[in-house]
């Protein structure tokens, strides 16, 4: 006699769904692998109210898509109303059904997270107005997959999707100079870590919305959003450079609203953080943070305070730790110590690393290391007339220098 089959409609949803055994499910619906059993069985019973709520959100299908045959007269499964869907039209999304007529498998979620890691390593290298594009792109897919995917698969593609426009809104923000566009991305990256249940991403994304306000001054708004972050990260396990980081951004933003020993207080409480460690494991998509990255926010708050010896100290010790992918954050440090040599009264050697910055932005555009050349620019106006701020002029407004600025 030929082995029945049993449910093949359940099995294959829970495939799709990223749940490669019947222990697997059973472990997210809290209920016995004896009863996933029976589901997936010729003749497979219904499930108890609670178990069919549970069992259809995870798996994306309703009852009767899963091979289910509900009783006379009962009401047909309805399609779930997900956090995607109903904040949809609230951040300008395209509406999505919530109810796919066909589900993903599981290696749609590999392929489309594989996307989402390149986009992030080209980060360090590709032209921003060139990058951009192609990371809003695969975010519409991923508004497409996700419709379409269940539990796991749908966790992971929904992470990726925070990842993707997370990484969209830092070029909009940082590169592009685009704030409230920026301000409207990281918000769509808010939901779908939302609908990942990914607490650490949520606290990244908030963490970067502090920038904003930050960066215009508005200190109490910084700080609000710092209090949401440092809210998320202590839900998941956070590792120590995630901790560190969230110290960096406060400290950032409280240097740009003028309080520099808070920020500098900041900074010595993430350097403790980093030397004690954590036993989290560092999130992936954590690539933009390091000791040296805080050592470069230490020496530019160092700088905003005043403290020019140390500052110069703390810049030095930056460059010269920092790698071949660190290419824009150089041009930020080469900037910070031209500004450090222009506070002091040395405007050729201000000159010098504001000329090595302009080296590096021709072969790495990154529109905050330009705007720390323009800022000691300015600092050298009362030297404007001596020749090596002409020649920095001749740099600065060069061809290739000034077609740059405005092609990306």
């Amino acid at each position: 006699m030929a082995r029945s089959a049993g449910n093949t409609r359940l099995k294959a949803a829970r495939l799709a769904a990223g749940y490669h055994s019947q222990q697997a499910l059973a472990d997210a619906l809290r209920v016995g692998v004896r009863q996933v059993r029976r589901w997936e069985s010729d003749h497979p019973p219904m499930p108890q109210p609670e178990a069919a709520q549970a069992l259809t959100r995870l798996l994306g299908q309703d009852l009767e898509a899963l091979g289910f045959i509900p009783p006379a007269g009962a009401p047909a499964g309805q399609p779930r109303r997900t956090v995607l869907a109903a904040t949809a039209v609230a951040v300008g999304l395209a509406a999505v059904p919530t109810q796919a007529l066909a589900m993903q498998p599981a290696t749609a979620a590999e392929d489309y997270e594989a996307v989402t890691r390149s986009h992030r390593r080209l980060y360090w290298s590709v032209a921003p107005a060139t990058l951009h594009p192609a990371a809003l792109a695969h975010a519409t897919l991923g508004c497409a997959l996700l419709p379409e995917a269940a539990g796991q698969t749908r966790q992971r593609i929904a992470a990726a999707l925070a990842e993707t426009w997370l990484l969209a809104g830092r070029i909009e923000f940082f590169d592009l100079r685009e704030t409230e566009r920026a301000q409207q991305t990281w918000l769509r990256a808010l939901q779908a870590a939302g609908e990942a249940d990914d607490a650490l991403l949520g606290a990244a994304v908030l963490a970067h919305t502090a920038f904003i306000p930050g960066w215009a001054g508005d200190r109490e708004a910084a700080v609000e959003r710092m209090v949401a972050a440092r809210t998320y990260a202590r839900r998941g396990p956070s590792s120590a450079e995630l901790l560190a980081w969230l110290d960096a951004v406060e400290a950032e933003c409280e240097t740009r609203c003028g309080n520099t020993r808070t920020a500098l207080h900041l900074i010595g409480h993430a350097e403790d953080v980093l030397a004690r460690g954590a036993e989290s494991v560092l999130p992936e998509w954590l690539d933009w943070f390091s000791p040296v990255r805080l050592a470069a926010f230490k020496g530019n708050t160092q700088l905003r305070a005043g403290h020019l010896p140390q500052a110069r100290t703390t810049l030095l010790g930056v460059l010269d730790a920092l790698g071949p992918a660190d290419e824009k954050q150089a041009t930020v440090v080469l900037g910070d110590l031209a500004a450090v040599e222009a506070a002091a009264g040395d405007p050729e050697a201000a000159c010098g690393y504001a000329v090595r910055a302009l080296d590096q932005l021709e072969r790495t555009w990154y529109a905050m290391g330009m705007d720390r050349v323009r800022e000691v620019r300015r600092a050298l106006a009362p030297h404007q007339h001596e020749r090596c701020v002409r020649e920095l002029d001749d740099r600065l407004y060069g061809w290739s220098t000034t077609v740059s600025a405005l092609a990306r």
